[in-house]
């Protein structure tokens, strides 16, 4: 008698063959699913290479974009048709007035954009950078870029222009190699102001890291090198520190000390930046004590060396050692330090630059603020 399990038809057994047959095909046709998210991925990687390729290829360089706005400044120059309908807070500029006023302004596009700038919100100072102030990368300005520079600056009602240089610059490194790198990175700073024909150069005092008197003395001989081997009439603004960590330049004293340092015969090429915010949180009352501040530095520094102001309220407190810079009369320092300031006959001549925040619209807020410095002015 035949067996049970060999009872099934032939043709039964051929069907069932077929099928496991066809199932072990597609098994090893069909990609297992990792794989296939692999080669998605990849696929996916390498066009976005080749868009990233295309896009570096065909971008154009752009000189320097403001550390704290990149994206704000990416635009080009003030366009006052479009740009003040979109903004009903901007305030038209003011150029017809004798107070020495402006702010930082980028050079995104090249050095010759930021007169452009200027004159949009109504600057008769100036302040930039020359180059990117985050990177150690020096460049040099060609003739072809100084005459464009001062040909738009023509178009201007600028009388003062600053720079601000590199913030990676330690002239009191006691650190050989980066000390010796910040002096040629200063050197070329005041080349490049010497090229576009600048009148100021602001540096922050370096940080002593080991001891004071020592970083101060390698500090003074720093600008020292740089200002013989960078002969001119660019002047170096040291500017005074909030007082953190072991930054020099906190005091009147330590910048006194820091002047003299430097030899007689370049001294008349260094002066100071008084930045408010910094002032106040380094300690140095101008809100409650305003007279008694400026009698202090005249006694210790002398008035005379007071070239440029940075006008910056602050969001911290008095003395707190901080440096926060916030919007003209909505900070710690409020207005009455800003009008005490506005109306100083002694401080009438010297060149004062904000750089406070810029907010969603660089060029409105910077005018806003310009105009609301000027309000503060008495007219009587």
């Amino acid at each position: 008698m035949a067996s049970r399990r060999n009872s099934k038809p032939k043709g039964a057994k051929q069907r069932v063959a077929s099928k496991k047959n066809a199932k072990n095909i597609a098994k090893k046709s069909t990609p297992k699913r990792g794989v296939t998210e692999a080669a998605g991925k990849k696929k996916a990687a390498a066009k976005k290479n080749a868009a990233k390729k295309r896009a570096a290829k065909n971008a154009k360089p752009v000189v320097e974009l403001l550390p704290a706005a990149r994206k704000q400044m990416r635009k080009p120059a003030f366009n006052a048709k479009t740009d003040s309908a979109n903004d009903p807070s901007w305030v038209p500029p003011v150029w017809n007035d004798d107070v020495m006023l402006g702010a930082h302004v980028s050079i995104a596009g090249g050095t010759h954009e930021a007169p452009g700038r200027a004159r949009a919100i109504g600057a008769t100072a100036m302040q930039i950078f020359t180059k990117m102030a985050n990177r150690w990368a020096e460049r040099a300005c060609a003739d072809e870029e100084c005459q464009s520079f001062r040909s738009a600056l023509g178009a201007t009602q600028v009388r003062e222009t600053v720079a601000h240089d590199s913030y990676l610059i330690n002239l009191a490194s006691p650190d050989a190699t980066l000390r010796q790198r910040s002096i040629e990175s200063f050197v070329a700073e005041l080349q490049r102001c010497e090229a576009l024909g600048l009148t100021y150069l602001v540096s922050h005092p370096g940080n002593y890291i080991d001891d004071r008197a020592s970083g101060i003395r390698r500090n003074a001989d720093g600008i020292a090198e740089a200002l013989e081997r960078v002969p001119g009439r660019t002047i170096v603004c040291m500017e005074i520190t909030s007082g953190s960590g072991t930054a020099i330049g906190s005091t009147f004293e330590d910048l006194a000390e820091l002047i003299e340092g430097v030899p007689a015969s370049l001294r008349d090429r260094v002066g100071v930046c008084v930045d408010t915010c910094h002032a106040y949180s380094a300690g140095y009352d101008l809100v409650n004590s305003y007279d008694d501040v400026w009698n202090r530095f005249d006694g210790v520094i002398g008035l005379a060396r007071l070239r440029v102001m940075h006008l910056n309220d602050s969001k911290t407190p008095f003395n707190s050692k901080r440096d926060r810079h916030e919007l003209i009369g909505e900070g710690s320092l409020g207005e009455v330090a800003f009008r005490h300031v506005m109306n100083d006959p002694r401080l009438a001549c010297i060149a004062k630059v904000i750089e406070t925040p810029k907010g969603n619209d660089p060029t409105a807020t910077d005018a806003q603020m310009l105009a609301r410095l000027r309000s503060y002015i008495a007219t009587s």
